[in-house]
């Protein structure tokens, strides 16, 4: 599972001029399921989101979590942080997960995500975004969970 968490100040999502999901403070977060994933990798990524101490404490220090702060969680689908681009310069997205597998796991993250935080907000999934952020920082962190045996 792949992501790219960024701490913002606001970000929200629109689909066809619609507001699909809006935060203020928190953290927006890219997913990309990859080929071999499962829940136990959407899991342990959650569990990382939602500890990852990239929020100012009174000493300016990132010390505190999303939780910490009772900011929000924008979560958004983006297969495309799969991308292989060493066969040339048009990218392969053959590494993510097949589009049904993928959305059983993102919808899989939302849940557990709104099972334990409070303010959790979403994108679509598939659909075309567009995705309006003011990155705090800025502060932008990728992170890779790896399927167990991968």
């Amino acid at each position: 599972m792949i992501s790219v968490v960024q701490r913002v100040r606001q970000a929200r999502v629109e689909v066809a001029g619609r507001t699909v999901g809006e935060i203020g403070p928190g953290l927006l977060v890219l997913l990309c399921a990859e080929r071999g994933d499962s829940e136990r990798e959407v899991d342990l990524l959650l569990t990382k989101l939602l500890k990852l101490r990239i929020f100012s404490d009174e000493a300016g220090k990132m010390n505190r979590s999303v939780q910490d702060i009772a900011g929000g969680l924008l979560l958004v689908s983006q297969f495309t942080l799969a991308a292989d681009t060493s066969g040339g310069n048009r990218p392969s997205f053959t590494a993510a997960a097949p589009a049904e597998e993928g959305r059983r796991l993102y919808d899989h993250a939302v849940a557990r995500a709104r099972a334990l935080h409070a303010c959790v907000q979403t994108g679509q999934f598939g659909a075309d975004m567009q995705v309006h952020l003011v990155n705090d920082g800025p502060v932008t962190i990728p992170l890779r969970i790896v399927p167990a045996g991968g």
